[in-house]
C-alpha cells in the first residue's frame, strides 16, 4: 500500500484531478517513476498476447459490419424482399433498439461473468443475428437479425477496449486498442466498397465469419483478463493469466504487486458498494468525461454521416460507387494514423485533431448545399460535398475509438460496470436521437443541419481542451488512483 499512499500525497499536492488555485484546469496526469519503470521494461509480445489482440480485432470486424451494413444493403434488400422503405426503416430501428438493450446490460454482464465469457455471448449473438439476416425471407426475420446484432454491437464497443487495456503493458496500450479500432474502420470501408458489388446475403455471411473465428480463439487460446480475475479474488488464476500473457520466463512480480495493491485499495473503497457509488464526488470527472465524449461524438453527426452517406451523395448528385471508394480510403487513412500516433502523440491531441476535422467537414457539407442554389456552381458542389464527407468520416476515424479507450482507462474497477452501462446508454440514446432526427432536419434545412453539427464540434473542442485527461504512458492503476482518492 506504500506506493499508493505516496501517489495520493503527490496527487493531492499537484491537484491531478484538475483543481488548481480554485480554478478548473485541464486534467493532466503527471508522470511518475512507476510509470517510467513500466515504460522502460522490455515486455515481450507473446503468442498468447498477439492471439488475444487478434481475437478482439475479429469482434471489431463484426461490429464494423454492423455499423456499415445498412447503407450499401438498403436498396438491394428493399428490392429483393419486396418490402417498403418504411419497413426497412423499422428494421434499422430494431438495430437501435437492440443497441439500447445491449447498453442496459453490457456493463453489468462484463463485470459479473467476466470479459472472456462476455465475448462468447457476443459471438453467439453476432453469428445467429447475421445468419438470420442472410436467410431472411421477409421483414420479420430481418428485424430479428438486426435486433440481435444491435444488442451485441454496443457491448463489444465497450468490452473490446477494456479487455485490451487490461491485458496490455502501459507503453503499448494506446496502439493495441487502436488496432481493434483500425480493424473496425477497415471493415466499415470494406462493407461500403464490397457491399455495392456483392449480394447483401453474402455480405451478412461475411459479417458472421470473424465472430466464428473469435469464438474458437476465445474457447481454446485466450485467457481471462488478469485484472478482472484479481478483482474477483481469483489470485492463482490471475497470476497464471498474467504469466501466460507475458511469457513463461517473464518476471511479472512488479506488475502483480502493483495490481494487488490497487485491488486492496479498491476493495477498501467499495465495501457494501451499490450502483449509486459511481455518483460520489471523486467519480464526477470520469463520469462527465466518459459520457460527454460519447454524446458529443454522436451529436456532432457521426451516425448521420455513417448511416446516410448514400443519401448525402444522392442529394449532392454524386455517384455512390465513387463516393464510397473515396470515403473508405480516407477512413482507413484516419484510422491508420490514430493507431500509429496514439502512443506517440497521446489521446488529447488526436481527439482535438479529429474534432477539428469533423467541424471543417460539417461546414463544407453545409457550404456545398448552399452553393447548389447559385448558378454556375452546379459543377463544383458535388466535388465539394464529396470532399466534405471524406474529411468528416476520415476525422471521425481518428477519434472514434479514443472515447472508448479513455473509458476503459479512467473508471476504477469498483464502478466500471455501472459507469460502463451509463456510458453505453448515453451513446445509444444520443445515437437514436441523431439517427431518427436526421431526415427531418435535412428536409427542414440541409445547410442548417450541418451547421448544427459543426457547432457541436466547436463545443467538443472546448470540452476536450478543458476536461479530458492525457493518459498516455500511465498504468491503469495510476490513472484510476487519481480519481479514487478522497
Amino acid at each position: 500500500m506504500g506506493m499508493f499512499k505516496k501517489q495520493k500525497r503527490e496527487m493531492e499536492e499537484t491537484s491531478c484531478c484538475g483543481e488548481e488555485g480554485g480554478r478548473t484546469q485541464p486534467l493532466l496526469l503527471s508522470p511518475s517513476s512507476s510509470s517510467q519503470d513500466h515504460d522502460d521494461r522490455d515486455v515481450p509480445l507473446t503468442p498468447t498476447f498477439l492471439l488475444s489482440i487478434f481475437a478482439v480485432a475479429c469482434g471489431s470486424f463484426s461490429t464494423g459490419c454492423t455499423i456499415g451494413y445498412t447503407s450499401p444493403a438498403e436498396y438491394q434488400i428493399i428490392e429483393e424482399l419486396g418490402i417498403s422503405v418504411v419497413e426497412y426503416s423499422v428494421s434499422g430501428s430494431m438495430m437501435v433498439v437492440g443497441g439500447l438493450v445491449g447498453s442496459l446490460v453490457g456493463g453489468k454482464i462484463t463485470e459479473h461473468i467476466g470479459r472472456k465469457r462476455t465475448m462468447l455471448v457476443l459471438d453467439v449473438l453476432f453469428i445467429v443475428g447475421w445468419l438470420t439476416i442472410a436467410s431472411a425471407k421477409g421483414a420479420l426475420q430481418l428485424d430479428l437479425g438486426m435486433l440481435l446484432i444491435g444488442i451485441a454491437s454496443p457491448i463489444n464497443l465497450y468490452l473490446s477496449p477494456i479487455y485490451v487495456a487490461e491485458i496490455t503493458p502501459s507503453n503499448l496500450r494506446g496502439a493495441a486498442v487502436s488496432v481493434s479500432q483500425l480493424i473496425m474502420f477497415c471493415c466499415i470501408a470494406f462493407t461500403f466498397i464490397v457491399g455495392s458489388l456483392i449480394s447483401w446475403r453474402v455480405l451478412a455471411l461475411i459479417g458472421a465469419t470473424p465472430s466464428l473465428v473469435q469464438l474458437l480463439l476465445t474457447i481454446f487460446f485466450i485467457p481471462e483478463s488478469p485484472r478482472w480475475l484479481a478483482k474477483t479474488g481469483k489470485e492463482k488464476e490471475f497470476e497464471a493469466a498474467l504469466q501466460q500473457l507475458r511469457g513463461g520466463n517473464a518476471d511479472i512480480s512488479s506488475e502483480v504487486d502493483e495490481i494487488k495493491e490497487y485491488m486492496e485499495t479498491i476493495h477498501n473503497i467499495s465495501k457494501n458498494s451499490s450502483i449509486l457509488d459511481m455518483f460520489q464526488k471523486q467519480y464526477a470527472i470520469p463520469l462527465i468525461v466518459g459520457n460527454g465524449l460519447l454524446v458529443l461524438q454522436q451529436v456532432s453527426g457521426m451516425n448521420s454521416y455513417v448511416m446516410y452517406t448514400d443519401a448525402i451523395f444522392v442529394s449532392a448528385g454524386i455517384s455512390s460507387t465513387t463516393g464510397f471508394l473515396a470515403v473508405a480510403s480516407f477512413q482507413l487513412l484516419g484510422a491508420f494514423l490514430a493507431a500509429v500516433l496514439m502512443d506517440r502523440c497521446g489521446r488529447r491531441p488526436l481527439l482535438l485533431a479529429g474534432v477539428i476535422g469533423t467541424c471543417i467537414g460539417s461546414l463544407l457539407t453545409a457550404l456545398s448545399f448552399i452553393l447548389q442554389g447559385f448558378e454556375g456552381w452546379s459543377r463544383v458542389t458535388p466535388t465539394l460535398a464529396l470532399l466534405s464527407v471524406m474529411i468528416f468520416l476520415g476525422s471521425i476515424a481518428i477519434w472514434n475509438g479514443i472515447p472508448w479507450m479513455i473509458i476503459a482507462e479512467i473508471f476504477p474497477l469498483n464502478i466500471k460496470g455501472s459507469a460502463g452501462t451509463m456510458c453505453c446508454l448515453s451513446y445509444n440514446i444520443s445515437s437514436l436521437v441523431i439517427s431518427s432526427s436526421f431526415q427531418t432536419l435535412l428536409q427542414w434545412s440541409p445547410p442548417g443541419t450541418f451547421f448544427i453539427y459543426a457547432s457541436v464540434s466547436v463545443v467538443a473542442i472546448g470540452f476536450i481542451a478543458k476536461l479530458v485527461p492525457e493518459t498516455r504512458g500511465k498504468t491503469l492503476e495510476e490513472i484510476q488512483s487519481c480519481f479514487t482518492h478522497k
